[in-house]
C-alpha cells in the first residue's frame, strides 16, 4: 500500500530519520537539505518521481560523456547535480504517496547504468581500462555490502519499515527481471557469505547468546562506516578528483573502499566472539 502524504511528513519523517541505520555525512549535511528545498517545488508543479529518476540518470550519462571529452570540471558539477536528483526522487515519491516497486527498481538500475558509463569514461580518459573495470567491480561490491548489511541491521533490530510490494504491472516484471540478473545473485552471495561466517562463530551458542552475538556482529559503527562509502560520498569523491584533474586517483579510492571491508569484517568477528564469551548475568 502506497504511503500517503501525511505518512511522509512531519513527525513521521522525523521518526524515519531517527531510525535510519547509518548516516552518510555528505547526504545529511549537503544533499538532503538541498533535496528538502527541491522536493516541495517538484511536488507543486506535478513532476512524477520516475521523471526525476530518468533526469538523474541522464545527468549522470552527460557527466560520463563530459569525462570522456576531458571536460572534467563540467563532469564534476554534473555529478553533484545527479546526486541531488538521486536523493530527491525517493523523497518526492514518499511526499506525493507514489512509492512503487517499479520506481525502486528503476532507481537502482539507473544508477548501475550510470556507473558503467562513468567507469568506461574513466578508463578511456586515464588510459587504464583494466584498472577502471576493477574499480567498477570494487564499487559495485561495496555498495552491495552497504545495502545488504543495512538490511540485516534493520532486521536484527526490528527496524524494518519497508512496505511490502507485489510485482504486478508489466513494467515491474521487466524491471524485476533485470534486477534479478544484475543484483539479486550478488545480494544472495553476500548474504550467504556473511551468514556462513557468523554461523561458524555462533555454532554452539544458545538462542539468546547467538542474538547478542549477532547484535555485536552488525553494529552501528560498522553500518555508519559503510554508509559513508555510499554512492553519494563516492560521487563527491569522484567530483573532487575530477576538479583536481586527477581522474585516475578516484579509481584507487574505489579500490581502497573495497579493501576497507577486510578490517571491518575482522572487527565484526572479534566483536561477535567477545559477545559469546561474555559471562551470563546471575
Amino acid at each position: 500500500m502506497p504511503l500517503t502524504t501525511e505518512d511522509a511528513s512531519g513527525s513521521e519523517v522525523a521518526r524515519a530519520e531517527s531510525r535510519r541505520a547509518g548516516r552518510e555525512l555528505v547526504l545529511e549535511l549537503v544533499f538532503r537539505p538541498l533535496s528538502n528545498l527541491l522536493v516541495p517545488l517538484l511536488a507543486r508543479i506535478g513532476i512524477a518521481p520516475p521523471v526525476v529518476v530518468l533526469a538523474n540518470a541522464a545527468t549522470g550519462l552527460f557527466a560520463a560523456f563530459a569525462i570522456a571529452r576531458r571536460e572534467l570540471l563540467a563532469a564534476a558539477l554534473l555529478l553533484q547535480l545527479k546526486t541531488l536528483l538521486d536523493n530527491s526522487d525517493g523523497q518526492l515519491a514518499r511526499v506525493t504517496g507514489r512509492v512503487t516497486l517499479a520506481g525502486r527498481y528503476l532507481d537502482t538500475e539507473a544508477d548501475l547504468v550510470v556507473n558503467v558509463a562513468l567507469f568506461a569514461a574513466l578508463g578511456h580518459v586515464t588510459g587504464e581500462p583494466l584498472l577502471a573495470a576493477a574499480a567498477f567491480v570494487a564499487l559495485t561490491i561495496v555498495l552491495a555490502v552497504d545495502f545488504n548489511l543495512t538490511e540485516v541491521y534493520r532486521d536484527v533490530r526490528d527496524l524494518a519499515e519497508t512496505p511490502a510490494f507485489e510485482v504486478g504491472s508489466r513494467a515491474e516484471h521487466v524491471l524485476a527481471a533485470i534486477y534479478g540478473v544484475t543484483f539479486a545473485l550478488l545480494d544472495r552471495t553476500l548474504r550467504a557469505a556473511s551468514e556462513r561466517r557468523f554461523a561458524r562463530l555462533a555454532a554452539n551458542a544458545s538462542g539468546e547468546r547467538a542474538y547478542e552475538a549477532r547484535l555485536a556482529y552488525v553494529d552501528p559503527l560498522t553500518v555508519s562506516i559503510l554508509a559513508n562509502l555510499g554512492l553519494s560520498t563516492q560521487l563527491v569523491a569522484l567530483g573532487v578528483c575530477l576538479a583536481l584533474a586527477a581522474p585516475d586517483a578516484y579509481l584507487w579510492v574505489a579500490l581502497a573502499s573495497l579493501a576497507l571491508l577486510v578490517p571491518l569484517q575482522i572487527r565484526a568477528e572479534r566483536r561477535a566472539r567477545a559477545a559469546l564469551r561474555q559471562p551470563r548475568e546471575a
